[in-house]
């Protein structure tokens, strides 16, 4: 009876405290609505004629916001980030207008014009992104596709919301087109897959390398390559897709947007094919006011047409200054890079690049094709210590801890990790020996698949998404027996014999690694998470020195959807250094959070889990 009794009241406890957290919620979400019907902001555009022709204006384009952020989309609290930085830096929202009016009119521009968007049109872009704009008073094109105006996933926009945001002073329409989809797909190991829709793509994605192409650029062609349509059969599927748009759009919203983002090009015409691109260019030149057709590159200018604009698109993982220093490298214009905290950073010299101290991490972004390198100041007579942090920075590119350096790094022990592998360098006199090498998937123990394995778990893969979301139902007897043989082929262990299947690390891809590193007398020993990697290695920088951080861009990596950077940021957390000269090991640097700092972070951290579970699940 007490077992049972205190388990009631157990339960009773966790029911007040998510009736409490609900209720804050729900609080919470009824004042920000509430807020928004009576007390809405409007948008204010820039007061004035404008100032300049010649600098042209920057366009920045976010795949989409959560509140959280993942791989693709960009969190929040990062996007406020960012929109605050562009903010100080002096960048000013421009229209749909006011491009069409620079272009066709010799209409002059802010000093720094910005034109921002949002695209694949995701509803909660909106939600989250409406706040940001109105704290900022700027203005964004938020776009979509013409497929998903009657759809009722709830990811996406539709006719209903469109038609809501129009009223919304913060936001303007445009369009990624009438679908996303993908043809002429091949997987890594050259199995074709041919034509893919978005859902079918997401599942196989894994296993794509680069060879396919987007619906509108290449005619559709089989696993030769040889079109297995005419000439006028490509121009009239091409020509209907746009068809399919403008009728969705006009019959859902009254008419199509006049900006439009061609997915996804790239090559300086409108398709990879030139056929191809010859009916994209004749339809585009028809719906559209403009297109922005390139990616990778932020600044337009007169020299541009307004049918092959560009915008950069800031990956989720892009730190504030990552994105400034990508618009400093495209418009040489001063930006405002931010520091974060001042008195952390005060310890510090910076010497290459740009740093910001945020909580106990320390982000150091390199300068573009280049380096970052900040220098602890009272570090000179450091010699025999132990140091402790996090390395978080994206596995491509290139993280760097300097021992011991003399101030010009002629002299120093380095510990590197660079494209997910570690090296010990030591200089001496302008000279750099490598000691020490090790791939750290040795060190992880990972046992990869062999080509044959990952060939039969990418046919399986396959044929699941074409299970799932054939609408040939007459399909589905053939592609079930296929699915089988391959499964059983997997179960009899085909392909176990081959040589093994290398992943390439993808430029997105975070790396975390916990490092504790001893350096005493001649002797070096290093842990990476907790697993000793070597012991009282010999060393021959014996004297004292600083220690220094580096962050360097290290080419620009694999991308599967072929993004390229030229920019990197290392992120050193919870560093410690403790000196081991004497018996009481005191600790001579730490960035770590302690006392009230940690507190509030704490709570800071079990707040936003808390929303973000409500978020997920109510």
């Amino acid at each position: 009876m007490r077992k049972n009794s205190f388990s009631a009241k157990k339960k009773d406890k966790k029911k007040l405290i998510r009736g409490i957290l609900q209720g804050m919620i729900l609080f919470l979400g009824l004042y920000a609505i509430l807020t928004a019907m009576f007390f809405p902001k409007k948008y204010e555009a820039f007061e004035g004629e404008g100032h300049q022709r010649e600098t042209g204006f920057i366009a920045i384009s976010y795949f989409g916001v959560d509140i959280v952020g993942d791989e693709t989309l960009i969190s929040s609290k990062r996007l406020d980030a960012h929109i605050k930085a562009l903010k100080a830096s002096g960048y000013v929202t421009i229209t749909q207008e006011d491009i069409k009016a620079y272009y066709q009119d010799g209409k002059k521009l802010p000093e720094k014009a910005l034109f921002l968007m949002f695209e694949d049109g995701r509803r909660d872009t909106a939600v989250f992104a409406q706040k940001i704009l109105e704290r900022y008073n700027y203005k964004a094109s938020i776009l979509s596709y013409a497929n998903n105006l009657e759809n009722k996933d709830n990811k996406f926009l539709n006719a209903g919301d469109i038609k809501t945001l129009q009223e919304n002073s913060f936001w303007e329409m445009g369009t990624n087109g009438y679908r996303l989809s993908y043809i002429n797909a091949f997987d890594r190991h050259n199995n074709f897959f041919g034509q893919l829709n978005t859902k079918e793509f997401q599942m196989v994605s894994t296993y794509l390398d680069r060879n396919y192409n987007h619906y509108l650029m290449d005619f559709i062609r089989d696993e030769y390559g040889i079109p297995m349509e005419t000439y006028e059969e490509m121009r009239d599927r091409i020509t209907k897709d746009y068809s399919l748009m403008e009728k969705g759009y006009s019959k859902a919203i009254g008419y199509v947007p006049g900006m439009y983002v061609l997915m996804h090009s790239n090559t300086g015409a409108f398709g990879t094919n030139n056929r191809a691109s010859a009916v994209n260019e004749e339809n585009i030149s028809r719906l559209f006011d403009m297109n922005f057709n390139r990616e990778g590159y932020s600044r337009n200018h007169l020299a541009a047409s307004i049918y092959d604009l560009t915008r950069i698109q800031p990956q989720a993982y892009w730190s504030t200054n990552h994105l400034l220093m990508r618009i400093w490298e495209d418009t040489q214009q001063e930006v405002a890079f931010v520091s974060g905290d001042e008195h952390k950073k005060g310890d510090w010299n910076t010497i290459l690049g740009e740093s910001e101290f945020i909580e106990d991490r320390i982000i150091l972004t390199a300068l573009p094709r280049d380096k970052g390198l900040i220098q602890l100041k009272d570090s000179r007579d450091y010699k025999d210590i132990a140091l402790s942090l996090n390395l978080e920075g994206n596995k491509i590119g290139s993280q760097r801890l300097y021992l011991r350096s003399d101030e010009n790094f002629k002299n120093f022990i380095c510990i590197e990790l660079v494209d997910d592998a570690l090296h010990v360098i030591e200089g001496k006199d302008n000279e750099s020996t490598t000691l020490f090498t090790l791939d750290l998937n040795t060190h992880d123990g990972i046992d990869h698949q062999t080509m044959g394995e990952n060939r039969i778990a990418s046919e399986i893969r396959y044929l699941e998404a074409k299970i799932k979301y054939t609408e040939d139902m007459s399909q589905l007897k053939a592609l079930n027996s296929l699915l089988e043989e391959k499964k059983k082929a997997q179960a009899e262990g085909l392909g176990v014999d081959e040589a093994k299947y290398i992943p390439r690390t993808d430029i997105r891809e975070k790396g975390s690694r916990l490092m504790e590193i001893s350096l005493k007398e001649d002797r070096l020993s290093l842990s990476i998470d907790k697993k000793v990697v070597f012991q009282d290695m010999k060393v021959s920088v014996l004297g004292t020195g600083y220690v220094a951080l580096e962050a360097a861009y290290n080419d620009m990596g694999y991308s599967q959807r072929n993004l390229a950077d030229s920019v990197y940021d290392g992120v050193f957390k919870a560093l410690t250094i403790t000196d081991l000269s004497q018996q009481r090991n005191e600790i001579l640097y730490t960035n770590r959070l302690t006392g009230m700092e940690k507190a509030i972070y704490n709570a800071k951290q079990l707040w936003q889990k808390v929303l973000n579970w409500f978020i997920k699940n109510l």
